[in-house]
């Protein structure tokens, strides 16, 4: 059975590192299902077993997320602020500033993914009209979204699970991060500044365009009602997942909106992997492995912030983010100070996302939508990743 388990679990992890099965049409949540069957096939788990093995709490709050999130973009919301603040940056390194911070603070709040899908194409828009390169604006979005992400719970799928292990606050949680994400999005700013400085010596001003943004009022006002309810919800205490699925289920309640054109929006195939991964861990830690694993690691003192980060950082970019933050589930419990270390994992799994193109799901998003435009490859992405990573970590681990 032990075994069975490890070669199941490297299996897994091997796909989920490289993207897809060699020669086969499986991809991470392909890989996911199937890690999940064989822990079932080898007996390694029972049915029972592998049902208690999904962390539920993480699975409703991502899903009523991702119904209050769909809402908000279908109503135009995102667009519209996004569009407003960009017309009103009247030189390029406003423009700049602007699309960091519109980038960081909704990622923040709701899902990163979502403000680099409403932001690819207006960024596109706007930099082809003034005859600008649209790449530094473009890395913007991307680097910016992944660190405003690391401010809350509800910022990123990695953090929505740390949220559910580690029972920490929705308010102690963003107060322990939210310096870090400032401190980043100011070095996300002058990163992409210091890189790409010949974009930005050419301070001449800028005539951005009138961009003609459809809106749904009522579905907006709505949804930013609902929205507004749910974030204080989280700040006074309330169960996470319990409010998020209630303002989902609340937008659902509507004459507008076919909730067909929700359900598109929400994105099944990582809730399907989440699953799946829960349960190949279970396994893994059934198996005795988790406790080997723990020894090993052990020896390099990951009880402390900076090697923990560091390794956490590394995994994420090789595993990506969320089977890396899976693989300290039952490791992180045993260190002198949980809590921190919860925190530390968190800010490093997020900020790892800027090493390099394939760091994080909003990265990809990005370098696919702007593809017919513009090429972003792995090392135009780099020069400014490499950079912003190894700082803002290091300003994350200084400040945890």
């Amino acid at each position: 059975m032990e075994t069975a388990a490890i070669l199941i679990f490297a299996g897994t992890y091997l796909v989920l590192a490289i993207g897809r099965l060699p020669g086969f049409r499986v991809d991470r949540t392909g890989a996911a299902i199937i890690g999940a069957s064989l822990m079932l096939a080898f007996r390694v788990l029972t049915l029972q077993e592998a049902y208690t093995a999904v962390n539920y709490e993480t699975i409703v709050l991502l899903f009523g997320m991702m119904i209050v999130v769909a809402n908000l973009r279908l109503s135009g919301f995102f667009t519209a602020v996004s569009a407003r603040v960009v017309e009103h940056a009247h030189r390029p390194l406003f423009l700049l500033i602007g699309i960091v911070l519109v980038s960081g603070v909704f990622s923040a709040f709701f899902v990163n993914d979502t403000m680099c899908l409403v932001l690819t194409p207006l960024v596109l828009e706007i930099t082809e009209r003034l005859e600008r390169n649209p790449v530094p604006y473009l890395l913007a979005v991307a680097m910016a979204s992944n660190i405003g992400s690391v401010t809350t719970i509800t910022g990123n799928p990695q953090n929505m699970m740390i949220g559910s292990f580690s029972h920490i606050g929705y308010r102690p949680f963003a107060g322990a991060l939210a310096p870090v994400a400032l401190a980043g999005l100011v070095l996300t700013v002058a990163v992409i500044a210091v890189v790409y400085r010949g974009e930005f010596r050419r301070e001449s001003a800028l005539e951005a365009p009138q961009r003609r943004v459809r809106v749904n009022r009522v579905l907006m006002f709505k949804s930013l009602a609902i929205s507004a309810a749910m974030l204080v919800g989280f700040f006074a205490g309330w169960p996470a997942p319990l409010v998020a699925v209630i303002a989902g289920a609340l937008l659902l309640l509507t004459r507008r909106l076919k909730p067909e054109r929700i359900y598109r929006e929400i994105d099944w195939s990582l809730l399907v992997m989440f699953i799946g991964l829960f349960i190949v861990i279970a396994g893994v830690e059934k198996a005795g492995l988790s406790g080997a694993l723990f020894d090993a690691a052990s020896r390099f003192h990951l009880e402390r912030i900076a090697p923990l980060s560091i390794f956490a950082a590394l995994l994420s970019n090789v595993v990506s983010n969320v089977p890396a933050v899976l693989v300290f589930k039952n490791f992180i419990p045993r260190l002198p100070d949980a809590a921190r270390a919860w925190l530390a994992l968190a800010m490093s799994s997020t900020l790892a996302g800027n090493l390099t193109v394939l760091g994080s799901v909003a990265n990809l998003i990005v370098v696919e939508r702007a593809r017919r435009e513009v090429r972003i490859g792995f090392w135009e992405y780099a020069r400014a990743g490499i950079p912003l990573a190894v700082l803002t970590i290091a300003v994350g681990i200084w400040l945890l």
